[in-house]
């Protein structure tokens, strides 16, 4: 008989089953995570649960284990997960797929920018849980083809994301869909008071679970920015990767074609970068992710669509390419590092025209970012007048002026203009 190991019986005291203990010691779980050791009892019990906890604490663990373990694997759609992107659906699925390797269940995402036909096929194969989002959850719904006549627990991940993003009223519409008796699992990084009425309009008597920390940002995470003027950034980034040589990066850009160009210039430097953003199908982007969160690919240059999209444990560096304008989009950005207790380091470009953005980013966090200096990296100073290209005048050539000699005389301003028409004139033809 196998003996049993610490992490095992720290799960097990949570009410974890054995095939899923074997799994967890497989994956390296040695030890459950503050929102984990909170969620998971109260989830077994069969309570509603309005689940707290900061980016990168395992939330997923938290109300994955206790879905799964309760399903029956010979029972049709028993399980519902809503999440606000189709990054993070597909992230979800491959976990709880991965926590149920040594069980019979089928998981299937459902989102859009894959064809409905497919995800239909896949919906036909009796179907015991289903991640998607919930537009594509509602297209479905409204085709006949997701039905919750059996379903025993609904979870929507990532709350205040999805609220954020405008799925208020596919939210609301899909939770009234579900008439027959279930449990309900919120979990999200914060919880408004929006997010509280919206659970005790459709919980009964729910369990508040708060893990999170006062502060914002991790104590893991070094954050630093560096002073650069615009034009030298990308020399500035080259510089970077060099001597840090992290092992995951994700380079954060404001805008999409800012994304696309830094990294085709990576790439064409011999650097190991994928860009990934809205302009990407689907497809496309899932294959860079997969590639990504399998070590293929070490450096990722995104724009705000990833920023709450990712859950990869490994990510050792996020560097900001362009501040974001809004102080909580930096917190959601450096979020993607130090995850699970690892460390993480987190470097900002800054200009000097941003010296408000990161004074609003310490005052969020509570805490001072500390300027960070290369010793190969020399900024140079900003480009002056005379370096700029002459500016051109552009004239009509009905206006064109009109040249001076050499020996200075202009003709006057009533002389009559000579033009080309005369010259080309038709000859009268002789009667």
């Amino acid at each position: 008989m196998q003996k049993k190991t610490r992490s095992q019986d720290a799960f097990a005291a949570l009410g974890i089953e054995p095939p899923f203990l074997a799994t967890l010691q497989k994956m390296g779980w040695s030890e459950p995570s503050d929102i984990q050791k909170a969620l998971i009892p109260l989830a077994l019990e069969g309570k509603d649960v309005l689940g707290q906890a900061r980016t990168g604490t395992g939330k997923t663990g938290a109300f994955g284990l206790p879905a799964l373990q309760m399903a029956d694997p010979n029972g049709h759609l028993q399980v519902l997960c809503l999440s606000p992107t189709r990054e993070l659906a597909v992230q979800v699925v491959a976990e709880l797929r991965r926590l149920a390797e040594d069980t019979k269940l089928h998981i299937v995402p459902v989102y859009g920018g894959q064809r409905v036909a497919t995800q239909i096929h896949s919906l036909g194969k009796k179907t015991q849980v289903v991640v998607g989002t919930p537009g594509r959850v509602m297209d479905l719904m409204g085709r006949g083809v997701l039905r919750f006549d059996g379903l025993k627990l609904c979870i929507l991940d990532e709350v205040d994301r999805m609220l954020d993003i405008g799925f208020r009223d596919d939210i609301r519409k899909i939770l009234s869909q579900i008439r027959n008796p279930h449990q309900t699992i919120f979990v999200s990084a914060t919880l408004g008071d929006e997010i509280k009425r919206l659970a005790f309009r459709h919980m009964g008597d729910p369990v508040e679970v708060n893990v999170s920390r006062d502060e914002i940002t991790v104590d893991e995470i070094d954050q630093f920015y560096c002073s650069v003027e615009p034009f030298d950034k990308y020399r500035l980034l080259r510089i970077v990767l060099e001597e840090e040589d992290p092992e995951l990066t994700i380079v954060f850009c404001n805008t999409k074609a800012q994304a696309r160009k830094i990294a085709k210039k990576l790439h064409a430097d011999g650097f190991d970068a994928k860009e990934i953003h809205g302009d990407l199908v689907q497809q496309r982007r899932e294959k860079v992710m997969e590639r990504f969160r399998r070590h293929q690919i070490k450096l990722l240059v995104a724009t705000d669509l990833a920023a709450r999209g990712i859950d990869i444990s490994a990510i050792s560096h996020i560097i900001n390419y362009d501040i974001p304008i809004d102080p909580q989009v930096y917190v959601h950005r450096i979020g993607r590092t130090a995850r699970m207790g690892a460390r993480g380091r987190a470097i900002s470009f800054v200009t000097r025209e941003q010296g408000k953005q990161i004074t609003e980013i310490e005052m969020l966090i509570n805490k001072m970012v500390e300027e960070r200096r290369y010793d190969s990296f020399t900024p140079r100073a900003p480009r002056e007048e005379q370096n700029r290209e002459p500016e051109v005048e552009t004239v009509s050539r009905y206006d064109a002026p009109v040249a001076t000699t050499d020996i200075g005389w202009t003709p006057p301003d009533n002389a009559p203009r000579k033009t080309l028409g005369s010259k080309f004139r038709t000859r009268r033809r002789r009667r």
